[in-house]
């Protein structure tokens, strides 16, 4: 009986041949301590891949490793893992290269979506973030094959004080009857982007208006050549930088900028949730980043990824009175600095670069394709929160929150980046963030509003974890 299964997963828009090299090398360890094990023996990249892999998933396994070599959906993860016993491993590597370059694995933030979808299903999961080669994981992998897991645990819970209960309940009800819109399906594999819209309706009054992705583009197509010149010179002139951004995917990007304008406010939208990938590369030959930044810098967040519930927490915030605020992924830690550093591709307000005047418009990092934003995300104290679906509680809901202080810092990764410092261990933050399979997009902001989500989590009977 073999003691373990082990998975590697990537995906080709990230670095494969380093993908490669963290597989082979996990082989490598996992064959060095003498642990019995049976996998598939290439990167699990496509549904082919997965059918080839799921031989390697035996049932009288001990427990099961997944590796994040790169960032990955979870389809695959919950193909062969929803189904069985033993604990699942998810293993996620560092991230490596200069500040400045893109993010080239996002290996964490794929651990991070499998585990959300495989605690959909009951699964239990165990995280273990480390390269091949330390000293810290083979010692966990060794322990792993006698059996025993050591418990890298997760912080202590906080408590804190609460904000009026009158003043809150005014603002929830303010919340009644507002509309977020959600434009197109959520990318495949990606559950936290799932939403039930009786459970928003009841709760918060909130109202789904739904769009194609179709309808959006022929949105986008009937916008008129002058309408998007004016836009397009409008934000040349608030971001200079967006003139040395390909010219044809500016234009196209600025028609995404005026339809999406003209959708929220003929459906008086209070946010929007987009499809942003991978139809407007594909299909339109553009990022809409650059277009869902200008809808916040108006005023509206603007949720990718079709995060309905990501755009709704933005909201809530808002109305809390967090200001502009923004989706981002879990992607890096720094344990001796104990720094997490918060990141998405390109779609923050320009209100939220360390210098407004100056927030670069380049490609996208891993498209390479126009118009997304680049630069590193202000400084300060920040919140971190998170609404999520969550089948055991009474309101089918849960709230995740945490804080810390937002550095003076490089853009780490192309796109958007905060380098946090949190307040206890960022290791066992974000394995607590794991392994309770919260999504892997929470939103950032910069004014303090725990006392406010404390009372709206009593007030509303939503679990809440603060960390």
């Amino acid at each position: 009986m073999a003691t373990c299964s082990f998975t590697a997963m990537a995906r080709p828009t990230f670095d494969v041949q380093a993908a490669q090299g963290f597989m082979d090398e996990a082989r490598e360890l996992l064959t060095e301590l003498k642990i019995d094990y049976v996998g598939f023996d290439k990167l699990v990249m496509t549904p082919s891949d997965a059918l080839s892999a799921a031989q390697f998933i035996k049932p009288d396994a001990k427990f099961h490793i997944l590796l994040n070599a790169s960032f990955s959906d979870a389809s695959a993860a919950l193909e062969l893992l929803g189904h069985v016993r033993a604990p699942v491993v998810l293993w996620s590597v560092r991230e490596f290269g200069a500040p400045g370059e893109r993010l080239l694995l996002n290996s964490m933030c794929g651990s991070n979506l499998a585990a959300h979808a495989l605690r959909t299903v009951g699964k239990s999961i165990l995280h273990v973030h480390g390269n091949p080669d330390e000293a810290s994981t083979k010692a966990i992998f060794e322990a792993a094959s006698r059996g025993i897991f050591p418990a890298i645990g997760e912080p202590e819970p906080k408590t804190g004080e609460l904000t009026n209960a009158e003043d809150v309940s005014a603002r929830l009800a303010n919340l009644r009857g507002k509309k977020i819109g959600a434009i197109g399906d959520a990318p495949s594999g990606f559950t936290p982007c799932n939403y039930d819209a009786n459970v928003l309706r009841e709760i918060f009054g909130i109202e789904i208006i739904q769009q194609s992705i179709e309808d959006i583009f022929a949105n986008i197509t009937a916008v008129s050549a002058d309408l998007a010149e004016v836009e397009y010179q409008s934000a040349c002139e608030a971001q200079p930088s967006l003139r040395e951004v390909n010219i044809e995917q500016a234009k196209i990007n600025a028609r995404t900028s005026v339809a999406l304008n003209n959708l929220v406010s003929n459906n008086n939208l209070r946010a929007i949730a987009m499809r942003c990938w991978p139809d407007f590369a594909v299909d339109l030959g553009a990022c809409p980043c650059g277009a869902m930044s200008r809808s916040a810098d108006r005023g509206t967040p603007s949720a990718c990824e079709r995060d309905v519930m990501g755009a709704l927490t933005m909201v809530l915030l808002e109305e809390l009175g967090s200001g502009t605020n923004y989706l981002v992924d879990t992607v890096d830690i720094d344990e001796e600095e104990n720094l997490v550093r918060f990141w998405h591709c390109g779609s923050a307000a320009t209100s939220l670069a360390v210098d407004p005047n100056n927030a670069t418009q380049f490609t996208h990092c891993n498209r390479k394709l126009g118009v997304a934003g680049n630069f590193a995300l202000k400084t300060g104290p920040v919140v971190l929160v998170r609404l999520d679906e969550d089948s055991t509680s009474p309101t089918k809901l849960r709230l995740f929150m945490t804080s810390g202080e937002s550095i003076p810092a490089d853009n780490r990764f192309q796109g958007n980046t905060a380098t946090v410092r949190v307040p206890g261990s960022a290791r066992k933050l974000v394995n607590g963030l794991i392994t309770h399979g919260f999504p892997h997009h929470t939103v950032l902001a910069w004014n303090d509003v725990r006392p406010q989500i404390r009372r709206v989590a009593e007030l509303l009977s939503i679990p809440l974890t603060e960390w």
